[in-house]
């Protein structure tokens, strides 16, 4: 419970930083509801902390997740094996040395984030100001790419992105786990390369929803999804977050795997070039149009 106090005096009236993320879990129902009564778990709310349900949960991992590779991990809890924690690198600190790392955005201490901060003179830069431009974000409506052709029906979000992975959360980082439970396909990471397309079945994405299912191919730039039809929650996140799909009726028997192929978003035109045919799909409504123009919904 004291550390629990410790790192709540620390973040009090503060903000994780941007791109950290930092996860609490109470060792015990009863700390837990001290914590509750204490206001701890408020403070730790306020300042965008995950707080997992009571429990053990670092020997499995269930609920504090593990690092990606690349990633690093300020732990207070040591493992009893390399590779426990998950492919990143792991320090092991303080609570209060784990909270003032999260505020600041790098591994630091309880007393240098409480010094004043010193700025050097104005810089040339802030004298004479900078005019900002309008962003002119523009996406290409035309791509061409190798044809990964997966001709499998209902292929669900866990099989796309599994839950094991769902702690991640830097896009960077979630390619490499793309169809690692699609039997099958537990390579296709480290095959993909970017501009390739996939060409599946029908109600691909069913399942649970998970924004990781959509944001796996953006991380590895697979240019599009072309399926026979997409699950509704899926389809939904995919245009909302700028990543392109189409509609082509059993277009996964249409095209060989392996074919070039390109595609026009405003028409819905897919050539294959390896075949010299085109097929059709449903183009771009205007509103999924105006959504990818602008990078996605947010």
């Amino acid at each position: 419970m004291e550390d629990l106090r410790a790192v709540a005096s620390i973040l009090k009236g503060k903000k994780i930083a941007p791109g950290r993320v930092l996860k609490i879990v109470p060792a015990t129902d009863s700390i837990w509801k001290q914590c509750l009564n204490e206001g701890l778990i408020e403070i730790f709310k306020e300042a965008g902390v995950l707080i997992g349900s009571a429990g053990c949960a670092g020997c499995a991992a269930g609920q504090i997740g593990q690092t990606g590779k690349g990633e690093v991990e300020v732990s207070t809890g040591n493992r009893n094996f390399v590779g426990k924690q998950g492919k990143g690198d792991v320090y092991l600190t303080s609570p209060e040395t784990v909270a003032a790392s999260l505020i600041s955005g790098v591994i630091t201490t309880k007393e240098e984030i409480s010094k004043p901060i010193k700025f050097s003179a104005k810089s040339d830069i802030v004298d004479k100001g900078i005019k900002m431009e309008k962003s002119t974000f523009q996406e290409p409506l035309k791509m061409k790419g190798r044809a990964w052709v997966i001709a499998k029906d209902n292929i669900d979000t866990d099989m796309i992105f599994h839950n094991r992975y769902l702690h991640i959360t830097d896009i960077e980082e979630m390619g490499q786990y793309t169809f690692d439970n699609l039997e099958g396909y537990e390579d296709f990471a480290k095959k993909a390369k970017p501009s390739d397309i996939i060409v599946i079945g029908k109600n691909f994405g069913c399942g649970s929803s998970r924004q990781q299912a959509v944001d796996c191919f953006k991380s590895l730039g697979i240019s599009i999804i072309i399926a026979e039809s997409f699950g509704a929650i899926y389809e939904r996140n995919a245009i909302n977050n700028a990543m392109p799909i189409l509609v082509a009726d059993n277009i996964s028997k249409k095209i060989n795997d392996g074919d070039i192929i390109e595609v026009d978003l405003k028409t819905g035109n897919i050539l294959d070039s390896t075949l010299k045919e085109n097929f059709k799909a449903k183009p771009f409504s205007k509103s999924q149009m105006d959504i990818f123009k602008r990078g996605g919904l947010l």
